[in-house]
Order: structure tokens, then C-alpha cells, then sequence
């Protein structure tokens, strides 16, 4: 596995211009912030050696490196699933190349169901912890000593000087936001009332199907993380209502200017 992650890192060096200051993973309806990029390559996932490749509608499928915020960086354009039948090394495997590529710090964004009565549709949620509830965990098996500890410490896991320095950002330009855990299921089915309500119990303000299994092993490695989550449905009694990948998609377009302001903002301002 570590050899094929070298091989496909040694392949994408050629792109690295600079060193990579922020890696960047765009979820559902988020695509648009690679236009926000000023690109120097593109490259297709099938071009790239080892590297799985998207099959969700919404996910272009290549790596974008170029400057945001006057900072160089390498964004992911369309995330790996568990429920598309990915192995776990799979869907981390782009985490794994960009640490070997010199990045510190990882941008994580996706839709989610939002479960707190706090919520309205197209709230902007940054995430201030997890709950993995994925059948499979992107550790499991012999672990890689080269590339990080066997057993990792998720304290913190985003990062919260990050965390303070967006909600300083959203203040002083008037946008809303909200923070919570984020729960991870399987999918791909959209979760039942039942489901919703368990999610609650347990802790969860939003609820997705993606981006823990990238934070655990981004954390393995030592990444730095900030994740956010657009909320494009609700799952509160009273409130939950018929939903499909299309409207999800349309729901995240709306916010996502907000959240590409934030991301750009945090990128060009960040340096602790």
C-alpha cells in the first residue's frame, strides 16, 4: 500500500510548483470553489496511477493545483464513498498522497442532514467533532508506521484555532454560522425518520455520509483539519421531508458562495 502511495505522489510532484500550503476536498454542491482557484494543472483522476476514480453525480473527478487566497494549494474535485463500494484504503487514498505531496492542512466540506431544532436548510455548520458510525474504519489492519501512530488521538480533531479564526471571519462579514458534531452513516439511502431521531440521541447535530473517514486518517498523518457542512435538509419531526441528490446539490449551491468566502478567507489568513 505505502509503495503505491509513493508511486502516485512521485507522479503528481511535477504539479508541485511550490510547496502545497492547504489541501482542499469539495463535497456535494461545493464543486464550484475550484473555479474560485487560479489554476496551474489539472489533472483527471484517471490520468493519476492508483488513484480510484468518482462515480456520484456532482463529483468532476480530477485534482486542481493553483493559488486561493494567494496561497498555493491542491483541491480535491469529487470525494471517494464507502457506499459506492470503495475500499477504506480507497476512500482515504487521496489524504494519504497529499501528505506525502508536503500538506499540513486539510479543508473538508459536505452536505448534511441537520438534526439540530436549531437548523434551517442552507445553514453553514462548522463541524467541532465527529461520531463514526461507518461499518469500517479507514485504520483497520496492519498499520503503516511510516505514516503515522497505531492508535491516534482524536482530541481536537478540528482543529479549533481554525474553528475560531472562520467564526471571527463570518462575523465581521455578517454570515451566519453554526457549529456541531457531525455523524457519519453508510448510506447511500437517506436516513428514515427513525434513523434521524437516533442520530439526535446520540449526540449528532448533522448527519452525513461522508468526510470522517478523511479526517481520521488526515489526523493519523498529523493534518491539521477544518471541516464544514452545509445543511440541505432537515430530519426533525414535523420539519422532515421528501429528498433527493438533486435537491441536496441545488440546496448546496445557494450557500455555497458563503462557504467559498469563509474557505478563501481562512486560507489567505490563517498562519498559526
Amino acid at each position: 500500500m505505502l509503495e503505491k502511495i509513493k508511486e502516485t505522489a512521485q507522479y503528481l510532484q511535477k504539479y508541485v510548483d511550490e510547496p502545497i500550503q492547504w489541501g482542499i476536498i469539495l463535497g456535494t454542491g461545493l464543486g464550484s470553489l475550484a473555479d474560485e482557484i487560479d489554476v496551474r494543472h489539472r489533472v483527471s483522476y484517471k490520468e493519476i496511477p492508483n488513484f480510484p476514480v468518482s462515480t456520484v453525480e456532482g463529483h468532476h473527478g480530477e485534482l486542481v493545483f493553483g493559488y486561493l487566497g494567494g496561497k498555493y494549494v491542491m483541491a480535491l474535485s469529487g470525494r471517494f464513498h464507502f457506499y459506492e463500494g470503495y475500499s477504506m484504503d480507497k476512500v482515504t487514498y487521496p489524504v494519504r498522497v497529499m501528505k506525502l505531496l508536503g500538506i499540513n492542512r486539510l479543508v473538508v466540506s459536505n452536505a448534511a442532514g441537520g438534526i439540530n431544532p436549531a437548523h434551517e436548510i442552507g445553514d453553514i455548520m462548522l463541524i467541532e467533532d465527529h461520531i463514526n458510525m461507518i461499518p469500517e474504519h479507514p485504520l483497520r489492519g496492519k498499520n503503516i508506521d511510516e505514516l503515522g501512530p497505531r492508535f491516534v488521538d482524536m482530541k481536537d480533531a478540528y482543529n479549533p484555532q481554525m474553528i475560531a479564526a472562520v467564526e471571527e471571519i463570518a462575523k465581521k462579514a455578517d454570515i451566519k454560522v453554526c457549529k456541531g458534531v457531525y455523524l457519519a452513516l453508510q448510506g447511500p439511502t437517506f436516513e428514515t425518520q427513525a434513523e434521524y431521531s437516533m442520530v439526535a440521541r446520540l449526540g449528532g447535530d448533522a448527519v452525513g455520509m461522508s468526510t470522517v473517514p478523511e479526517v481520521i486518517v488526515a489526523r493519523h498523518m498529523g493534518i491539521e483539519v477544518f471541516g464544514v457542512s452545509i445543511i440541505t435538509d432537515l430530519g426533525l419531526p414535523g420539519k422532515m421531508m421528501n429528498v433527493s441528490h438533486e435537491e441536496v446539490q441545488k440546496i448546496g449551491r445557494v450557500a455555497t458562495p458563503k462557504v467559498i468566502f469563509l474557505v478563501k478567507e481562512l486560507v489567505r489568513t490563517y498562519n498559526k
